[in-house]
């Protein structure tokens, strides 16, 4: 009987996991754009944390995303409080998925989805293939779970356990230690909804079970924030508060919410009363853990502002020393089952890495008129965050590397380490090229006039300008700014140009001039260098069938 019901439940298990695989293949683009919209009011995080999780089911992964996102300053407690709230609707979806009575048709959901997957040719065929097997093996793990169950109907001591999951307290207690114990509420939920099923658990009894896997799920949400930042800590903790004290709020309202539940479910009145409770306690339960959660979140998200503050002074943020020379604002290992949201926070560190050289080519801008060799030093010390930067990047790459990625996710990945590559050479561009050629300037006492020293700002401008567009090509998939990149080809040329016949006049009326025009020569080229992998950053977003020849 154990065998059947662990491997009943590992079956469940693997078809949330598999389901959930292939939803996000389906929906990567859009769990990107729900994401995007936490950033509008409260009301709309919830809507995006209730439909990322639902896809995802996992209420801790969308709490780690949204400590990424407040932590990087894109999005403020108030809303990622929001985003909170309705990560835990988005979980009772497994719960309304597992109350369908549809076990009978189970091998029939796994044979199709698995025809669809293998003989499918086309990527999101394969895909919904999967989404249609894991269905199906949902619902036979769920059959397999309630066959070896169904003994323990004529076992007294068995019954007589269950007798007492009619106390509420004790109810709550063991849902939130089993689920604290397996690390997920929807086998809780899905276990519930089974022995409901058998007639062992009436409706109020198996809410009880319900609201403690709601708080029994936070226990994974602490484990992830540990040796985390301070927003992730409070991150946690909000989640934490809701769970708990949504519980105590309802503790004495089960008797309410199992009315409320009935009165939104379908009744068999036809049958006897333990045939009534069989047929109809996992529709409702699943009903009665979806009211839970909702009007719990229409409750509290008017109170988003007072839950921030109380977790802010709760955990106060102390100040502590940086040991690296920079980290990673985005990379997250608890992200790495999720592919397409892995992949769209390397995307943000990749931007992360290009502002850095951003700062770079501008603090260079500022300090290369000075003639001061210490403060152009400084650019190698910007570039060495950037090397570092790259290794964290790289090493989560691998990482997500080894998951199961679809061709559009390996597209992106390729594309991605391109990306890395490109942004690191322009860093090296300027503290390696332009930096040294700098301090040559100032070994050999080479002094441009200050209409030459006035071009070279502007050629370094247009160069700045061309990087930034790239990088907002590549961090937004913005083919506009891609396209304004190549645009910027004669402007640079133009520029360069301009000094070269400066430089040509010179010459002729200056005379010896060699070393001079070796160094404005090296200067130049450098600048067309960095363009040159600007505009291959560039065209990295640009479909195959518009993008020039690199």
């Amino acid at each position: 009987m154990l065998i059947s019901l662990f491997g009943g439940i590992a079956l469940f298990l693997y078809g949330i996991e598999l389901m959930s695989g292939a939803l996000q293949t389906v929906a990567g683009k859009r769990l990107k754009g729900w994401l995007a919209s936490v950033t509008r009011n409260r009301v709309m995080g919830a809507l995006s944390g209730a439909a990322v999780t639902s896809v995802i089911q996992s209420s801790s992964v969308t709490t780690v995303l949204v400590v990424g996102f407040v932590s990087a300053g894109l999005m403020t407690m108030t809303q990622s409080i929001g985003v909170i709230m309705g990560a835990n609707v988005g979980t009772t979806i497994t719960a309304q998925i597992v109350a369908f009575k549809v076990s009978k048709a189970a091998l029939f959901f796994i044979a199709t989805g698995f025809g669809f997957w293998f003989f499918g040719r086309q990527e999101k065929i394969k895909a919904y293939g999967l989404v249609v097997m894991g269905l199906g093996l949902i619902f036979f793990g769920m059959e397999i779970m309630s066959d070896s169950m169904s003994p323990l109907r004529s076992y007294d001591p068995f019954l007589a356990f269950m007798r007492d999951m009619n106390s509420p307290v004790l109810g709550i207690f063991a849902g939130a230690l089993f689920t604290a114990v397996i690390q997920s509420s929807s086998a809780t939920t899905g276990i519930v909804i089974v022995m409901a099923s058998q007639g062992f658990l009436n409706l109020e009894a198996g809410i009880a079970l319900a609201l403690g896997a709601n708080i029994g799920t936070c226990v994974k949400v602490v484990l992830v924030s540990i040796g985390k930042s301070v927003e992730a800590k409070r991150a946690a903790m909000v989640h934490i508060l809701f769970n708990v004290i949504g519980v105590i709020i309802w503790l004495p309202l089960i008797p309410l919410l199992a009315a409320l539940s009935r009165m939104i479910s379908p009744e068999t009145v036809e049958l006897d009363v333990i045939s009534r409770m069989a047929v109809d306690s996992p529709r409702q339960i699943a009903n009665a853990n979806t009211l839970f959660n909702v009007i719990n979140t229409l409750l509290f998200l008017p109170f988003a502002m007072y839950f921030g503050k109380l977790t802010c002074w709760l955990l106060p943020k102390k100040k502590v020393e940086q040991k690296e020379i920079v980290v990673a604002k985005y990379l997250d290992r608890e992200l790495l089952n999720s592919p397409a949201l892995a992949l769209a926070r390397v995307r943000l560190e990749v931007s992360h890495m290009g502002q850095i050289v951003v700062g770079m080519i501008e603090h260079f801008s500022r300090v290369v008129g000075n003639r001061n060799k210490a403060e152009i030093k400084e650019v190698s010390k910007i570039d060495d965050q950037v090397d570092v930067l790259q290794e964290k990047i790289l090493r989560f790459l691998g990482r997500i590397r080894k998951t199961q990625l679809s061709e559009n996710q390996t597209r992106e990945f390729m594309q991605l380490m391109a990306a890395i590559d490109h942004i690191e050479h322009v860093g090296d561009g300027v503290s390696v090229g332009l930096a040294g050629t700098s301090k040559k300037f100032i070994k050999y006492n080479v002094l441009a006039s200050p209409e030459t020293r006035a071009d070279f700002m502007h050629l370094l401008t247009e160069m700045e300008k061309a990087f930034v567009y790239a990088l907002k090509a590549v961090s937004s998939e913005d083919q506009k700014a891609a396209q304004q990149v190549l645009v910027m080809a004669d402007d640079i040329e133009n520029a360069i140009t301009t000094i070269l016949n400066r430089l040509a006049n010179k010459l002729v009326d200056e005379g010896n001039r060699p070393m001079v025009f070796r160094l404005e020569m090296a200067f130049c080229e450098q600048v067309r260098h960095i363009y040159s992998l600007s505009r291959r950053l560039a065209i990295l977003t640009l479909p195959d069938s518009i993008s020039p020849d690199t």
